[in-house]
């Protein structure tokens, strides 16, 4: 399966370059099945016994369970080690990836011709095979099962980094390997900074309160946001916001399907807000993808080019924020299929009361 995807990314490489130096990490768990935090990968252009990765001494029996039959070369500094050894085998120039720095770029191209390439790799990923499409979907059922037991814990008083530690304590307890991300906990006015930093702020009866979280499980992320109000019942003005926050957000997922626009996905959730004069208030893109990594393609927001394609799993996460007052947002990890659409964060939307 993974020189399969090797093969698949040789298809995209350009006539001129021997190959593409692989320096992503994601993309070279993605091509390699590799996990660790140094490394630096070469996919030949033309003959697939020329791929060779690169890793330190500490992942020389890792690397070898994790690739089997993909040739090692051992040294620190991946990246220039791997130029270096293919500048000495005659390779004349190598395509990169565009996230090198420039301090990097610079020193290989003393040893070898550099092609600079964007995407390639991160097009691939966008469509996720069965497999991908398996993590992902523990990921999300241990991400809805840990946020439905938090909402059982939740009481007045609690910290809203203690509410944090706690889920990220759950998504162990239920199997995943780390959480995808650093948890969002937001309460009261906090709620209306869509990034906000989990405080030692104590909830408050009747705060809303916004929790944006996922586990990890084999690299695979999921991405969720639920939004409930805290110990007593919501007042009009949360009521309304959340229900015009859920709407858009059911008109956003009723819309993904294999071949629709990008823009007109963001354009059915946003078009619904807008119209009830929030439109200011919604300032970030309704999704993007997810997988080994957080965020990745394909984005959806109102400047995206491009469609969606069937087995590419997405956030949408419309959201309102009224600055010092609170903000909603609710959001679902989903996966377009050939013919549906499958929710991986299955959990209920509606404005609950916890604690």
């Amino acid at each position: 399966m993974l020189s399969g995807r090797r093969d698949a990314l040789r298809r995209l490489l350009v006539d001129d370059a021997c190959g593409l130096l692989v320096t992503s990490l994601p993309n070279i768990r993605y091509l390699s099945g590799f996990s660790g935090s140094n490394a630096a990968l070469f996919v030949s252009h033309d003959d697939p016994a020329d791929d060779i990765i690169c890793t330190d001494g500490r992942y020389l029996t890792q690397v070898k369970d994790e690739c089997p039959g993909l040739p090692v070369h051992p040294a620190r500094s991946c990246a220039t080690a791997l130029v270096d050894l293919l500048s000495a085998r005659g390779i004349g120039r190598i395509a990169v990836e565009d996230n090198l720095t420039i301090a990097i770029e610079q020193q290989l191209g003393k040893s070898v011709l550099l092609t600079p390439t964007s995407g390639l790799t991160e097009q691939l990923r966008a469509v996720k095979d069965a497999g991908e499409i398996e993590l992902l979907a523990r990921a999300g059922q241990i991400t809805a099962a840990a946020m439905a037991q938090l909402f059982t814990e939740i009481r007045v008083g609690m910290s809203e980094i203690t509410v944090a530690r706690r889920l990220e304590q759950l998504f162990g307890e239920l199997g995943a390997d780390d959480r995808a991300f650093e948890t969002i906990v937001a309460t009261g006015s906090g709620s209306a900074s869509p990034h906000h930093h989990p405080t030692s702020r104590e909830l408050a009866a009747g705060d809303l309160l916004v929790i944006d979280a996922g586990a990890k499980v084999l690299g695979y992320h999921a991405d969720m946001t639920r939004t409930v109000v805290v110990g007593a019942e919501p007042v009009a003005w949360q009521v309304h916001i959340h229900g015009l926050v859920l709407a858009a957000q059911s008109a956003g997922v009723a819309t993904c399907a294999p071949g629709v626009t990008l823009n007109s996905i963001d354009h059915a959730a946003r078009s619904i807000i807008e119209a009830a004069g929030f439109g200011a208030e919604f300032g970030h893109g309704l999704g993007h993808g997810v997988g080994l990594e957080i965020h990745e393609a394909p984005m959806i927001n109102a400047r995206s080019t491009g469609s969606i394609w069937a087995n590419t799993p997405v956030t949408i996460e419309p959201g309102i924020y009224l600055p010092a007052q609170g903000g909603v947002r609710i959001e679902d990890t989903l996966v377009v299929e050939v013919a549906s659409i499958r929710v991986l964060t299955e959990l209920p939307r509606e404005l609950a009361v916890v604690g």
